[in-house]
């Protein structure tokens, strides 16, 4: 199945894991070439208006500082989603009750792996 069509299922658990208030953290890893951006970590705010995500931006060079945008879950998933390909081929999906990885092949395929829970407790991005 094209990675595209895998990442919305994965996406999917994203959403249920924030709905279900399971969400710890999401991280873009495994990167492709050698770019300057070294991951993307996603952490929830939970208020009870609506839902944002905390993106975090690290680079690899010392020099270029770490970036922080607040988003909704919808603008999130568009901007992780322009990273898949160019700049990240592993997505990992922390939650209290599992862990989720989502993969691109090079086939261009994408695979979604389940593994037990690395975090217990849901912490919260600081703002």
């Amino acid at each position: 199945m094209p990675y595209q069509d895998v990442f919305v299922l994965f996406w999917d658990q994203v959403k249920e894991s924030i709905h279900e208030g399971r969400f710890a953290k999401l991280t873009m890893a495994k990167t492709i070439g050698k770019p300057n951006l070294k991951n993307i970590f996603v952490r929830p705010i939970y208020s009870k208006e609506d839902f944002k995500v905390l993106v975090k931006l690290r680079y690899a060079s010392k020099e270029t500082e770490d970036e922080e945008k607040e988003l909704s879950l919808e603008d999130a998933f568009n901007f992780l989603k322009s990273h898949l390909k160019t700049s990240f081929s592993t997505v990992l999906l922390f939650t209290t009750t599992k862990d989720v990885t989502f993969k691109i092949n090079k086939k261009d395929a994408g695979k979604i792996t389940e593994n037990v829970p690395t975090f217990r407790d849901v912490t919260q991005a600081k703002k």
